[in-house]
């Protein structure tokens, strides 16, 4: 028997299997009684491995320590740090105890810290050492010289009036002693994982309590802080690993930040809802670490943006690593082109890989392909709507439901909505209208069968001579010639027409391409209004730690390179 096909562009999500009523610390609980000598936690580059009764020991011993601290029930903990086991046990340590743990991103610098710090009052920080070239403990004391003076365990800072506690974290005891600072090793051994403390407060826990803050990354002003509760992220991760089909058999590669989304959610929270292993390769992304990671730890699932699975198939080494042992995985975080998943199939062994969709103020994932979803729709859209989820598309100049296959703004309701953006109920009304569906800000189409395509974002399409053009379109197009390693498109400003067409190229390794070669491969192939006037060749794009690529910084490096006056255009 048939699917009905749909009328409008909306759908519901499945009523089965049900929700889930409980907090993660619950969860990890119930994971650790039914596989506890399983392997839970990898970190390949800490050379460290926890079984799931080891995690949930030391993310109560961590609990412990931090109402040892004078840290209570619905305080705020930030963490600025890379990936790696002392950020798990951060997570799941504060939602033992109702403490609502920050996500701050490793690229935010003195005055984003302080901005995050305190509009959300944090009482305590957890910080990584170094980076790379990014000095946090540095950054920490520009703000806080307070701390050369003051003990570890009695902060007064005047930029940060709420800060009581900094805890770096160090390497098994090692390194110099930091000023007001506690080490980390140190401070999980102030704990008591028997501390009875810790399940008297987490039996006061309700599945609808905030636990965690992630601020938004916004292309102007300051971000604001999207709060999610229990009730978000174990089931949007519940759901994530059901459409994955994970078990306690798989091990999932997790090469994406934790402090967003896709490696808290889609890595560490879908893992724990099935029992299965999280392997992290290293703190940041490194193409060759994942490839050696997927290789030695047999790992049967490995996430990633498109930048990154794209930077993996171009590796010089590629061949070398056996990585028949993957099947399944997900593409996500920005717009994923139809070439490059078809190469992830057919050479990655990824031939369950899914797609997903969605953003930090649904959980975030909202639509997402299953293992069993065509592979022609697999390619080429973002799936159907999630269980206990509404999704529909809606006119942006009337607010009605469109037609299937008419593209607008793709509108979100049900259980993964966040609680709110912290101490901001104006934006929150902004973002969640008075019936609860929450505005993405995406342009989507929605087929008669129920698959979502996303379009692009509401504000990066190009008006051109009164023509809607669609950057996603001609990307995917420009990634079929045989040179194009990846390729992002912006609209800049013009007099005649509104708007120009700019094409970013990234050109495969030891080949060579250009712009006129480019525009006699789209001619007769693409509408003229489509083809890019400017085509620059970069080596690299603007991008946040997660991955997205910053368009709106493309746009203005263009604007300053061509010298325009958009004070003259409309």
């Amino acid at each position: 028997m048939s699917e009905t096909r749909l009328t409008s562009s909306y759908a519901r999500g499945a009523s089965e299997p049900r929700l889930l009523n409980k907090t993660i610390g619950q969860q990890l609980s119930e994971t650790a009684a039914r596989f506890g000598a399983r392997d839970a936690l990898i970190s390949r580059h800490q050379g460290l491995r926890l079984s799931y009764q080891q995690l949930l020991e030391q993310s109560q011993q961590l609990a412990s320590a931090l109402l040892r601290a004078g840290i209570a029930k619905g305080d705020r903990v930030g963490i600025w740090s890379h990936n790696n086991v002392e950020w798990v046990l951060l997570q799941l340590a504060t939602a033992h105890v109702g403490i609502i743990l920050v996500n701050i991103n490793p690229a935010y610098r003195t005055s984003e810290l302080a901005y995050a710090l305190n509009k959300v009052q944090c009482k305590a920080l957890f910080v990584m050492e170094r980076f790379k070239t990014s000095d946090y403990l540095g950054m920490v004391r520009a703000l806080a010289p307070e701390l050369e003076t003051q003990g570890s365990d009695a902060l007064q800072i005047e930029a940060l009036p709420d800060l009581r506690l900094v805890v770096w974290i160090d390497v098994a005891g090692q390194g110099q002693e930091q000023p007001g600072m506690q080490r980390f090793s140190r401070f999980i051994a102030s704990g008591d994982a028997a501390d009875p403390q810790v399940a008297q407060i987490g039996a006061t826990l309700t599945p609808y309590d905030p636990i965690n803050i992630q601020f938004t990354s916004g292309t102007t002003g300051f971000p604001k802080g999207a709060t999610l509760t229990h009730r978000n992220i174990v089931n949007n991760g519940y759901f994530i690993g059901e459409a994955m089909r994970l078990t306690e058999e798989d091990r999932l590669c997790i090469p994406v930040p934790l402090y967003h989304c896709f490696g808290m959610v889609l890595g560490n929270m879908a893992c724990m809802t099935h029992g299965a292993a999280m392997v992290y390769p290293n703190d940041g992304f490194d193409a060759l670490t994942v490839l050696e990671t997927v290789q030695a730890e047999r790992c049967t699932g490995l996430h990633g943006v498109p930048t990154m699975f794209i930077a993996e198939l171009d590796h010089p080494r590629f061949a070398e690593f056996d990585l028949s042992s993957l099947r399944t995985g997900i593409m996500a975080g920005s717009p994923c082109p139809i070439e490059v998943m078809k190469r992830v199939v057919s050479q990655m062994h990824l031939s369950q890989i899914t797609i997903a969709y969605g953003m930090t103020e649904t959980s975030p994932v909202s639509c997402q392909s299953s293992t069993d979803t065509p592979l022609d729709k697999r390619v080429s859209t973002v799936g159907k709507v999630h269980p206990h989820l509404e999704v529909k598309i809606v006119s942006a100049e009337t607010g009605e439901t469109v037609a299937p296959g008419q593209s607008g703004e793709l509108c979100t309701r049900g259980y993964s909505v966040m609680h709110g953006y912290w101490g901001d109920e104006a934006k929150t009304r902004e973002a969640i209208d008075a019936d609860g569906w929450m505005h993405t800000g995406d342009l989507a189409t929605m087929d008669a069968e129920g698959y979502v395509n996303i379009v692009g974002r509401i504000k990066d399409m190009v008006i051109r001579g009164g023509e809607n053009i669609y950057p996603r379109e001609i990307e995917e197009f420009l990634y079929t010639h045989p040179q194009v390693q990846d390729v992002q498109v912006v609209g800049v400003p013009d007099n005649r027409f509104g708007e120009e067409l700019c094409a970013w190229v990234i050109v495969k390794a030891g080949q060579s391409l250009d712009a006129e070669a480019l525009r006699s491969y789209c001619k007769g192939r693409v509408a003229h209004y489509k083809v890019p006037r400017y085509i620059e060749f970069v080596k690299a794009f603007p991008m946040t730690v997660t991955g997205k690529i910053q368009k709106f910084k493309i746009r203005e490096a263009m604007i300053e390179s061509l010298k325009l006056d958009v004070s003259q255009t409309a």
